[in-house]
């Protein structure tokens, strides 16, 4: 195959930033998606449909000249998050989910839940008005091992989360292990994001030659076993998974730093990236599905109706991108791709 034509695909988990950086890395999303679900992790975070609506109008304001692009924004979930504003946010229309963050799990996590049996109340008023959950699902124990943070999450937390809410949507993001492909399949109600680093690479990649930095992410790359877990689930069919990049701009003197900031950028060529990814168990007629079709059916929304075209040709991934105080490097900087969308 030396082309593949897809219907325009939607990106479900984002984060875009705000201000300078906002406006450096917006485009190379809206080149290749439609839509995307924007995290609320700012500083400080977007706690209120208020916070959300100005952060969306920030967005838009951003977007290139004559291009479209709809920003699906979301709430952070606070031990103060109150039912009230769970109605507001679903009446909304623009609110599309409720993000939960455990305290300290990631970048600009400090305001999230310290006790997830804290927030009861607001997860039966989103049960109620159909509001979907988006769960960061590591625990920040510290006797819990980095790369046991994942299971030990689903079964100390998300198990008994699903008891009490059964009817409640949960979107488990960016997994990274086959114990969440394994309750993602057998739980209902459930669903879970892919992100292109953890269907590409393992965990062997941070250290090849020396601490690469632009791979490090949370959750952390995993072993072998579990990315060829991710990758049969992505590439199966199964609409419980779907698209979410997890694209996380850090300047490169954020990266490379004596305390290194967590997330890779994938925004600038993920459609490419995933390409690759399917390419390699030979599922390429699988990348639709998982790309467009799944996630808006998830989310209850009308899929795209435009389409993009991916072509196999040889390009070179730049070493970076401006951005706002140093350069931006993007996942598999100065390396090859096959894929490239026209």
């Amino acid at each position: 195959m030396e082309e593949l034509t897809i219907t325009r695909p939607d990106d479900w988990h984002l984060h875009l930033r705000d201000g300078a950086a906002l406006k450096a890395v917006l485009p190379h999303t809206v080149r290749q998606f439609a839509r995307a679900i924007i995290m609320p992790n700012l500083k400080p975070p977007i706690r209120s449909v208020a916070d959300a609506a100005a952060y969306r109008d920030r967005i838009l304001a951003a977007i290139p000249a004559g291009k479209q692009f709809e920003p699906l924004m979301t709430l952070y979930l606070t031990d103060n998050t109150s039912p009230e504003e769970i109605i507001r946010a679903k009446e909304s229309q623009f609110v599309k989910a409720v993000k939960y963050y455990p305290a300290g799990a990631t970048t600009n996590s400090d305001f999230g839940v310290t006790d997830i049996r804290k927030c009861d109340r607001v997860f039966e008023a989103m049960q109620q008005v159909d509001m979907p959950l988006l769960l960061h699902g590591e625990v920040t124990d510290p006797d819990v091992d980095m790369f046991d943070r994942e299971k030990a999450f689903i079964e100390r937390h998300l198990m008994p989360l699903k008891q009490r809410f059964p009817n409640l949507r949960v979107v488990l993001e960016h997994v990274t292990t086959s114990d969440a492909v394994q309750y993602a399949l057998s739980a209902n109600n459930i669903a879970a994001t892919i992100t292109p680093q953890h269907l590409l690479f393992n965990r062997n990649i941070l250290f090849q030659g020396g601490i690469r930095p632009h791979f490090y992410c949370l959750p952390i790359l995993k072993r072998e076993e579990h990315r060829l877990a991710l990758l049969q689930a992505a590439t199966s069919g199964n609409p419980k998974f779907f698209l979410g990049t997890d694209s996380a701009p850090h300047p490169r003197n954020g990266k490379e730093s004596s305390c290194g900031c967590a997330g890779c950028y994938s925004a600038l060529h993920a459609m490419e990236l995933y390409a690759e990814a399917f390419e390699s168990v030979d599922a390429l007629d699988k990348l639709e599905a998982f790309a467009s079709f799944y996630g808006p059916d998830f989310y209850q929304l009308p899929c795209n109706t435009e389409q993009i075209t991916l072509t196999r040709t040889t390009w070179r991934v730049p070493d970076e991108v401006p951005f706002t105080e140093s350069g931006l490097v993007p996942l598999r900087a100065g390396q090859e791709m096959t894929w490239q969308m026209v």
